[in-house]
């Protein structure tokens, strides 16, 4: 992860469609944020912070879209599948631990 660096996924949609994704690092502050644009549509941009609570690591995400239409249109399925991606992410720290 740099700052011009590019990240190229695909996710596997539960309908069993692909959809192929890119977005671009536009900013990464070690060990405090993360910004990211989503260049694939929808376009969005991404700031993950990171800041210590007790002892544990604090994760806040936002997602900015162009327009509020943009936003609910992506709402609509983008929240639970947030939940799940940090729920396997959770799972995965734990392993590490």
């Amino acid at each position: 992860m740099r700052p011009g660096g590019v990240w190229r996924f695909i996710m596997h949609g539960p309908d069993g469609v692909d959809y192929k994704n890119k977005s671009v690092f536009v900013e990464v502050v070690k060990p405090e944020r993360i910004v990211l644009q989503h260049l694939s549509g929808p376009r969005f941009q991404v700031t993950a912070t990171f800041t210590e609570q007790a002892g544990k690591t604090r994760l806040t995400f936002y997602m900015l879209f162009e327009t509020a239409g943009e936003c609910a249109t992506v709402k609509v399925y983008a929240v639970e599948a947030n939940e799940q991606n940090f729920d396997r992410l959770e799972a995965q720290l734990a392993t590490m631990a």
